[in-house]
């Protein structure tokens, strides 16, 4: 089995302009997302916060909207990919949220 991670992309709305109502729905929905998952969870993960980049001209660029990341645990790309189906971050269907996956390789 191989460790692949998700990297949330797509625009986050600001945590202070988040409702305590909103914010508990939204973890119901990523903790029955985590429980369906079950053991291929290995790291839920966490949000990102401020952000900048860093060019290799040593001026500054333009941070990526990426918002945070989960690693799961899965015998394939296809399979790690499959455990995605219902993932709320994928929910509002507009194409306005992705989910990139990656294998992580061992060094």
């Amino acid at each position: 089995m191989a460790k692949y991670i998700y990297l949330y992309r797509g625009p986050a709305t600001p945590p202070d302009q988040i409702t305590p109502e909103q914010g508990a729905e939204l973890m119901e929905a990523y903790n029955t997302w985590g429980a369906k998952t079950g053991k291929a969870l290995v790291d839920f993960g966490q949000p990102f916060g401020p952000r900048t980049a860093v060019n290799d001209d040593g001026t500054e660029g333009k941070a990526s909207d990426q918002n945070g990341y989960t690693i799961v645990e899965a015998g394939s790309l296809e399979e790690a990919k499959s455990l995605l189906i219902g993932h709320p971050f994928l929910a509002e269907g507009k194409g306005r949220f992705a989910i990139d996956i990656y294998e992580l390789m061992p060094m």
